[in-house]
């Protein structure tokens, strides 16, 4: 699967510090080196509907970290997929009479699209779900070598009990595990299993649905097994980072690293496990079932410029929960433009400062908050707002514009 039109990345005459994260394992910070490249999986699109804000804010949590890690003089090899067969695409192909494959195919080309206008870097490889049933088939195989497969009907599972170290990147205790896996795709109360937080790992052929020819009947994979497969074989074990949405910690990061982890003799899944949180739109978290979506695609087709969305997620932490609201866009609109007002005058305040501290803050936990209030002092002392033009830096646009660009992702 084609990944989306890459965008260029000014390079820097200065270097950022190594990128310290919080890890949601240890619950600490943890200063990411790579060894060579840095490796990076993000799990990706249920290609169903369009990209909204939430997916925007997850995908431009990473793009910031491949960033600053590119800063810090480190290659960047990363990876995501897409989920382009599952119950959801299924369901809402039927729902609204389309083929699947039209709709999964329509869906992720409209997110290629927003991807590339908000300026995310273009992942190395962008796997989809269909294609990597043959990784997926021989990772089964080697999970049941390993003694960690059980049938039931014509359905395998995965014993979570084969991984000593299932529980330990979530780090929920058990009645929240089973909320949760019910919540979210899970089959808690499927007679015939082992224990109720065993996850499918290929689901048998139903009437109507798609199948595909394995040694172990037609069918086709779950879930978390999918991300499992791609991420060995694009990233290898114990890779740099994993990522996506808190909603995805419990259990699609668990499963996926007790899948990996027993099938690689115990090493671990990943070195670092980072979660965005969850963006809110009327009162609640934004989803498909509640109808309170926010898409990146509309506000593009109503002449919003994707800086200006860029910019209004960028004054969020990536790991806070927060609400999205037509207010902060326009802000953000305005504000985008005083940046550029500011910026075409050349000159400006001293610019050094201000690179210092937009890298210092993305090294710091992706502190992209910490990282525009420095360009929000720089253009106001600039354009002399507080009574006091300050104009002592001849070269000082010169000097932001790619570090604007290389680090926070704004084309200004």
């Amino acid at each position: 699967m084609r990944a989306w039109s890459p965008v260029e990345v000014p390079t820097l005459s200065v270097s950022g510090p190594e990128v310290s994260l919080h890890d949601t394992a240890t619950g600490g910070r943890v200063t990411s080196v790579p060894e060579d490249a840095a490796r990076l999986y993000v799990c990706g699109i249920t290609p169903y509907d369009a990209t909204h804000i939430g997916h925007a804010n997850t995908y431009l949590a990473f793009d910031l970290l491949n960033r600053a890690w590119r800063a810090a003089g480190h290659p960047v090899r990363y990876v995501q997929n897409v989920t382009d067969v599952d119950d959801p695409l299924l369901e809402r192909a039927d729902k609204v009479g389309v083929d699947w494959v039209e709709l999964a195919e329509r869906e992720t080309e409209l997110f290629r699209q927003d991807m590339h206008a908000l300026r995310i870097l273009a992942p190395d490889a962008l796997v989809g779900a269909v294609e990597s049933i043959p990784l997926v088939i021989a990772l089964v195989q080697r999970l049941d070598a390993a003694g960690a497969i059980y049938r039931v009907e014509d359905d395998l599972y995965y014993s979570v009990s084969a991984d000593p170290a299932f529980g330990e990147e979530s780090n929920y205790d058990r009645d929240t595990m089973l909320r949760l896996f019910g919540e979210r795709g899970g089959d808690p109360d499927r007679a015939g299993k082992k224990d109720p937080l065993d996850p499918v790992v290929w689901l048998g052929e139903r009437p109507g649905e798609p199948a595909w020819e394995s040694p172990f009947g037609r069918g086709r994979p779950g879930w978390h097994i999918e991300c499992a497969a791609i991420a060995l074989e694009h990233l290898g074990a114990a890779f740099d980072v994993q990522g996506g949405g808190s909603d995805l910690v419990f259990p699609h990061h668990e499963m996926c690293a007790g899948h990996a982890q027993v099938a690689e003799g115990g090493r671990p899944f990943a070195q670092l496990y980072a979660h965005a949180g969850m963006v809110g739109y009327g009162g609640e978290k934004m989803s498909k079932s509640l109808g309170n979506l926010v898409f990146v695609s509309a506000l593009r087709n109503s002449d919003i410029d994707p800086m200006a969305v860029r910019l209004a997620l960028l004054r969020h932490h990536y790991r806070t929960d927060w609400e999205w609201t037509d207010a902060q866009l326009f802000a953000a609109v305005d504000d985008l433009a005083t940046w550029r007002r500011a910026l075409s005058l050349g000159a400006g305040a001293p610019a050094g400062p201000v690179v210092e501290e937009i890298l210092a803050a993305l090294a710091d936990d992706l502190d992209a908050p910490r990282a525009v209030a420095a360009v929000d002092a720089w253009v106001k002392a600039t354009l002399g707002t507080d009574g006091l033009a300050d104009t002592t830096d001849a070269d000082a646009a010169a000097t932001l514009l790619p570090v604007l660009d290389a680090a926070l992702g704004l084309a200004v």
